[in-house]
C-alpha cells in the first residue's frame, strides 16, 4: 500500500496529466503509452509501471514528464481530430436535409424547442408539481440538452470557433 501511495504522489506531481488519464476512462491508453515509452514494453502491466516510476531516478523522471507532454499534445490531436469528425458529420446531416428536402429535423428541432420553452412558461406559472417533480427536471435537463444539440446543428457549435481562433493566434504567434 506504501509503495501505491508513492506510486501515486510521484505520478501526480511529475506528471498530473497521465496521473488524471490514469484515473478515468483512457487509463488503458495511458498505461500502455507509459509502458511503451518509460520501460519499453507497451504490453507491461501497471504493477511493472508502479514499480518503475516508485524507484525512478532523476532521468526517468525527465523522461516521464517528456511522455506526459507527449501524451498531452496526442490527445489534444485526437479532440481536434474527433471535432474535425463531428463537424464534418453535422454538415453531412445538413447536405442531407437540403438535398432531400427534408423538413423533420427542422419539425422536430421547433417542436422540442418549443416543449422546452413550453414546459419552463408552465413551471413559471404554476410552479413545480408536488407529484412527478423528478421526472419533470429530468425532462427539463433532456428537451435543455436537446436544445443546445439542435442549436448547434442549425447554427454551429461554439468548440470549432474556438479551436479556429486558437490556431489563428497561434499562427499570428499570439499568445492568449
Amino acid at each position: 500500500m506504501k509503495n501505491k501511495r508513492k506510486f501515486i504522489d510521484v505520478i501526480a506531481a511529475v506528471a498530473p496529466t497521465l496521473a488524471t488519464a490514469l484515473g478515468g476512462p483512457l487509463a488503458g491508453v495511458a498505461v500502455r503509452t507509459i509502458a511503451g515509452e518509460l520501460l519499453g514494453r507497451p504490453d507491461a502491466g501497471i504493477a511493472e509501471i508502479e514499480t518503475a516510476i516508485v524507484g525512478a531516478t532523476g532521468p526517468d523522471l525527465i523522461k516521464l514528464k517528456e511522455i506526459e507532454a507527449k501524451f498531452a499534445a496526442e490527445m489534444k490531436q485526437a479532440g481536434v481530430e474527433l471535432e474535425r469528425v463531428a463537424g464534418a458529420d453535422r454538415d453531412s446531416a445538413r447536405q442531407r436535409q437540403v438535398k432531400m428536402r427534408d423538413w423533420t429535423p427542422s419539425f422536430l428541432g421547433l417542436a422540442i424547442i418549443v416543449g422546452f420553452f413550453g414546459v419552463l412558461a408552465w413551471i413559471f406559472q404554476y410552479g413545480m408539481p408536488s407529484d412527478g417533480r423528478e421526472v419533470l427536471l429530468i425532462m427539463v435537463g433532456a428537451l435543455g440538452t436537446m436544445t443546445t444539440q439542435i442549436t448547434n446543428y442549425f447554427f454551429g457549435s461554439s468548440a470549432g470557433s474556438a479551436e479556429k481562433q486558437k490556431i489563428i493566434a497561434d499562427l499570428k504567434g499570439e499568445r492568449a
